[in-house]
């Protein structure tokens, strides 16, 4: 991924449209929930095998327009907020790993004698 040229296309889109203004974080925050929420509007009240075996590849475009759409505002934000996004994920990762440490448990379906 060419995180910088897609920062420069999004920067431009938005500069030729002038909408610098109305990106505030408050507002591109607000916009981020909208199209999480329509992420989720995919899956809703659906049972897992009907988003993974019907209408595959319909889900599949629906689900990356909104990923798309989380991203963008994702970087928007970033973008006015001077955040390093590879920096702050490090970061958070880092968290997650103390936060999160892994599993002092076995799991039996991985041993040997257990499998088949």
């Amino acid at each position: 991924m060419d995180y910088e040229n897609i920062k420069n296309e999004i920067q431009k889109f938005v500069d030729d449209r002038n909408w610098e203004e109305s990106h505030s974080p408050k507002n591109l925050a607000m916009a981020l929930s909208i199209e999480a929420s329509e992420l989720v509007e995919i899956f809703t009240w659906q049972k897992e095998e009907d988003y993974l075996n019907k209408n595959t590849n319909e889900i599949i475009d629906k689900t990356k327009e909104e990923l798309v759409d989380i991203f963008y505002y994702i970087v928007r934000i970033c973008q006015k907020m001077d955040i390093d996004l590879e920096e702050a994920f490090y970061e958070k990762m880092k968290k997650n790993i103390i936060k999160h440490p892994k599993p002092n448990y076995i799991i039996l379906s991985d041993l040997p004698l257990l499998q088949g």
